[in-house]
């Protein structure tokens, strides 16, 4: 209607000699505009609104795209489509709904959600919209990516074959990384999976690492930044920052644009490290959506829809196309009550490359990394290494293990000297064991060292 009253106006304004012409073109011109339905937009309305979940009548949207929730008084409320029924919409809100009011307006924008990706993203801390946070001014980058991802052929990919140097003894020797490779951080509250993945981002051998701070703590990002990054390695980085008061869906959209942003880098050729803290933050994201429009709850109160998003996020990381670039991502799993069984736990073990577990009794004793050693496994490891590295790994493996499984007979004494070889033999070794797992988190080991001191405890 607008557009039809501004004719109308200027029309008055000519002589009455000139106005038939120039309105007949005008009039064919206008009815040209209405013809093309992708002029029009069908407004609907607000008719329901129970816990996070909006639903508007009266209008046609596609999964995925974004909406405009408009008050009486203008205020405007970002939501993204989640489902339909019938007539009706299901939406899920990106923001604050403080204010809202029944029979808003809801209008389709045809837009989906994308990613500002490019060099101007680094050395930035920006949220789950891709806006900044540190006060920098804004993004000197125009290239964008849809936040869903585009999938690679799986037989176009390189294979995982030259092993990453992430600076931690434990993991260089005995769980070897690959670049590309996708692997697990499992743990409970406080046993120090921060402080290894602030250790990674410093130490590892890559031209950009990406950080997504997705459902935690608000005071860790800050932390994490000027603590853990530093001003030098915030240069080389992009830190995505969803705390955990945000909207489920601006938390599953942090994941996804911390993804797109390693996805740019990588289709680059450059070698990207992504670090997401964290896996089980996402999964609970998306169950409050799924709960939220009604969906099934299946395993602990998940419905399906969380475990087919895992690995669709999770297959997005991985090296590109032969000669390209390659992302290694590191993602933190939270086991709650340390169940190492818990259902996102078991979901993720299935589709990642390896798994990195974080024991309590460890951390508790001062041992740090605590890293467990007998439950962690990298399944890349054999295609990355020497015969003579899996060979010491294996006999250390061998002799930790062994000491472990009669811990509890040795410290009561109840295990006399002699009576078994092997058992001496751990018993001897275990404090030089000890030291080499043990790590401070200010002193980088790289790979060359790593091995070194392994050869040096098991030579072969």
């Amino acid at each position: 209607m607008s557009v039809v009253k501004v004719s109308v106006k200027l029309m008055m304004n000519l002589p009455t000699t000139e106005r038939g012409p120039i309105w007949a073109k005008r009039i064919n011109q206008l009815q040209s505009y209405m013809s093309d339905s992708r002029n029009l937009v069908v407004e609907g309305r607000l008719t329901r609104m129970i816990g996070l979940t909006l639903e508007a009548s009266g209008c046609r949207a596609a999964i995925g795209e974004q909406c405009e929730v408009i008050n009486s008084d203008g205020a405007e409320i970002e939501a993204e489509v989640v489902g339909f029924s019938g007539e009706s919409l299901y939406l899920m809100p990106t923001g604050n709904i403080r204010g809202l009011e029944q029979d808003a307006r809801v209008v389709p924008t045809g837009r989906v959600g994308e990613a500002l990706v490019g060099d101007g993203l680094l050395g930035r801390v920006i949220d789950g919209a891709g806006r900044p946070l540190d006060g920098k001014g804004p993004l000197h980058s125009q290239e964008r990516r849809p936040l869903t991802g585009e999938s690679i052929n799986p037989l176009e990919r390189d294979p995982i074959r030259e092993p990453l140097d992430v600076g931690v003894r434990a993991i260089n020797a005995l769980l070897s990384v690959g670049r590309g490779q996708r692997l697990g951080l499992f743990a409970g509250s406080g046993v120090g999976k921060s402080v290894l993945l602030g250790m990674m981002t410093k130490y590892t051998n890559a031209d950009v690492v990406v950080v997504g701070l997705i459902g935690e703590r608000g005071r860790e990002v800050k932390e994490f930044v000027e603590n853990i990054l530093g001003e030098e390695g915030l240069k080389r980085a992009v830190v995505v920052a969803v705390p955990a008061d945000q909207a489920p869906l601006r938390r599953m959209h942090g994941a996804m644009l911390a993804t797109s942003i390693a996805e740019a880098f990588r289709d680059r050729g450059k070698q990207v490290l992504l670090l997401m803290d964290s896996l089980t933050r996402y999964a609970q994201a998306q169950r409050e959506i799924g709960l939220a429009i009604n969906e099934p709850p299946a395993t602990k109160g998940y419905p399906p829809s969380v475990f087919a998003k895992l690995p669709h996020l999770v297959e997005r990381a991985g090296n590109g196309e032969k000669g390209g670039g390659s992302i290694t991502a590191f993602y933190t799993v939270l086991t709650e009550g340390d169940d190492q069984n818990d259902p996102i736990a078991d979901a993720a073990r299935a589709i990642l490359d390896g798994h990195i577990v974080l024991s309590r009794r460890l951390a508790e004793s001062g041992h740090y990394p605590a890293i467990d050693i007998e439950a962690s496994i990298s399944r890349a490891m054999n295609d990355i290494t020497t015969t003579n590295h899996q060979l010491s790994a294996s006999d250390f493996k061998r002799l930790y293990s062994l000491y472990q499984q009669n811990r509890d007979l040795i410290s009561v004494g109840a295990y006399e000297a002699g009576s078994d070889q092997m058992i001496d033999a751990a018993i001897e070794a275990m404090p030089m064991l000890q030291d080499f797992l043990r790590q401070d988190m200010y002193t980088p080991v790289n790979l060359e060292q790593s091995l070194a001191d392994l050869g040096t405890l098991f030579p072969n």
